[in-house]
């Protein structure tokens, strides 16, 4: 059901593709290659087991921790889903 403006199904696309740039976002964000065997942030050794269970990873779980806090921080409002958006 559609009103105004859009055609019909159109919430229905804009539901999908936010929820596809989430997916994708995440994607992005898993680590891949090579573990590093010290902390990009502090320089800590990061343990074997972490290593082993993560492909990839960077970062020691306490610099993890605090990037991944500051980076939900910093996400930008959903234009997508704003009625502003939707009314340009």
């Amino acid at each position: 059901m559609a009103g105004g403006w859009s055609r019909d199904g159109a919430e229905h696309e804009q539901m999908d593709a936010t929820v596809n740039d989430a997916l994708d976002r995440v994607r992005s964000a898993i680590p891949k290659g090579d573990s590093a065997e010290f902390c990009d942030e502090c320089g800590n050794r990061i343990p074997e087991a972490r290593r082993s269970a993560l492909p990839g990873v960077q970062h020691c779980v306490g610099c993890q921790t605090e990037l991944e806090q500051e980076a939900k921080a910093a996400e930008l409002f959903n234009r997508r889903g704003s009625k502003d958006s939707q009314l340009r």
